[in-house]
């Protein structure tokens, strides 16, 4: 699975926000209006996204290589209000807080820096999703970039989603047709001319027919409607000079590293306490309620875990003390997942406590520790109680230790992949994993006391254990091979095979398929040729 690239346009989502959602103030009196919608919209996208990447870009106030072929490029733009320019240094310092890379330059557009990453990214095999209120955009679109186009539907926060495909449907032209229809038609929000007097309408039917704006022009006498044949004529500069000015630079050299714009811990001290001076307390309620949580476990003094997993790791952990499981969702960035990982492993810190999991290798990354000294695995545990099986789940054990009749994943979300499912159907998931845990908790005494029966507690204790973090490291560290040998000896093998294949068909006298059984017994037993 491709690492995915998710890139924002600063200024175009903060005036969005702006404009959807009522004046907000802090207690020193600071508009926040626009910031908490921003994030609003970044929350639901990287909820959705599951980005490994993430950069806002911005514009900065100063002529641009478009202003100095047009002077009155943007010209035409309204100041931004006072309320709104006030947040745009109050959301970077936000972003910043938040571990979020952001982006600008003096003499290129957000449009300009966002397209050369998001061209860059795909060059080198990452999916991007770009979102933008600006539809100019849209000349970026291909497979593997999405352009996402936020726009508010009754209240509510909707996305649409143009990839070439969708382009083309919406439009009738590919993305690089948007560049030509803002050749003819121009756009009165960036004040570019175009051919005056041509709008969508008739662009678009230019193009669908010459396909881009020099081929309109090729065609000239083509065009019989002497109304639009003379503007077209008499503005051909306009048209040329538009077509610049819509074009989004693609090959900007920002110098940023991906590594630059990873995902980290959105949710540290620093910008917790950000959050509260600025009043943004819902964006605060999980956090809140995670830390009283991990607060509430410290106290216990045996807890059963169980990690959910999708594509790209932990996606929640659930934890049963005997009385009660509770369940911890790492969505988004309210709760990350390095947020969890730290919480897990201080749980694990501490000698006196006994965690019992299923599968302790598969959790070692996650708690920080190959270190099992507190850690039992019902897992291995079972195994050792009944070795003959060829598979042992969570809910076998259920089964023979518990009188417990669950039904597994596959069983439980038969049309869904296990990815999908964790990113679609959280209620669903959230009730297996916390019953995963339970079942873990609930076997934990059962199982140990058969090992003790059978005195197999020093082979579990002293052999098993040590043997998953052994496991654990050769996993991690992995084996180092040749490759340049490798290839060697499979063309070796790869000509012999050849030269048996030849020997067999000319024994056989026939040329057949050789892994057919069927194709295989005819020549062997009904030819002769054995």
């Amino acid at each position: 699975m491709a690492e995915k690239l998710v890139l924002i346009d600063g200024h175009s989502i903060i005036n969005r926000a702006f404009y959807g959602i009522p004046d907000m103030t802090s207690i020193s009196g600071e508009h926040t209006n626009a910031v908490y919608g921003f994030l609003n919209i970044m929350l639901k996208i990287c909820d959705e996204e599951h980005p490994d990447y993430l950069c806002v870009a911005f514009d900065v106030k100063a002529p641009t290589f478009r202003h100095e072929m047009y002077d009155a490029y943007k010209g035409t733009r309204k100041p931004m209000p006072a309320e709104l320019h006030e947040q745009v240094p109050l959301l970077k310092k936000v972003l910043h807080t938040m571990n979020i890379s952001t982006f600008e330059h003096a003499g290129w557009e957000a449009d300009d820096i966002l397209g050369s990453l998001a061209k860059r990214a795909e060059r080198e095999g990452l999916e991007v999703s770009l979102i933008s209120g600006d539809r100019d955009l849209l000349q970026i679109a291909s497979d593997k970039i999405k352009i996402c186009i936020p726009k508010t539907k009754g209240g509510k926060t909707e996305t649409e989603c143009y990839y070439t495909k969708d382009v083309l449907e919406k439009y009738k032209l590919p993305p690089s047709g948007i560049i030509e229809l803002k050749a003819l038609m121009g756009d009165n929000a960036d004040n570019i001319p175009g051919v005056p007097g041509v709008g969508e309408k008739t662009a678009t039917d230019l193009l669908v027919q010459y396909k881009t704006m020099e081929g309109v022009y090729e065609h000239i006498d083509e065009i019989t409607k002497k109304a639009l044949h003379e503007k077209l004529v008499a503005n051909k500069d306009k048209a040329i000079l538009s077509k610049k000015l819509a074009t989004i630079k693609t090959d900007c050299d920002t110098g940023l590293a991906w590594d630059e714009l990873k995902i980290g811990n959105f949710w540290n001290n620093e910008a917790k306490e950000l959050f509260l001076s600025l009043g943004l307390k819902s964006f605060m309620n999980d956090m809140s309620e995670a830390d009283s949580l991990f607060d509430s476990l410290e106290k216990k003094n045996r807890l059963a875990y169980y990690f959910l997993k999708d594509k790209d790791g932990v996606t929640s952990l659930s934890i049963s003390d005997g009385s009660d499981t509770y369940v911890i969702i790492v969505s988004g960035f309210l709760l990350s997942e390095d947020y969890l990982e730290k919480k897990m492993a201080h749980l694990a810190e501490d000698k006196l406590r006994k965690l019992i999991t299923f599968d302790a290798k598969d959790s070692y990354s996650a708690l920080g520790t190959d270190d099992y000294a507190n850690i039992d695995d019902v897992l291995i545990m079972a195994y050792l109680n009944n070795p003959l099986k060829s598979d042992y789940t969570v809910q076998d054990i259920a089964s023979e230790h518990l009188d417990l009749q669950l039904t597994g994943w596959k069983d439980s979300f038969p049309k869904l992949a296990y990815a999908e499912a964790v990113m679609t159907m959280p209620a669903e998931y959230v009730k297996y994993a916390g019953t995963m845990s339970y079942v873990i908790y609930e076997s934990y005494e059962l199982l140990k006391d058969a090992l003790d029966k059978k005195g197999m507690t020093e082979l579990y204790r002293d052999i098993e254990m040590p043997l998953t973090t052994v496991l654990y490291n050769m996993e991690k560290e992995g084996i180092g091979v040749n490759a340049a040998a490798l290839v060697s000896y499979a063309n070796e093998l790869g000509t012999r095979i050849s030269e048996l294949e030849k020997s067999i068909y000319h024994k056989a006298g026939i040329e057949f398929n050789i892994n057919s059984p069927k194709q295989l017994g005819e020549v062997l037993f009904e030819s002769g040729c054995a």
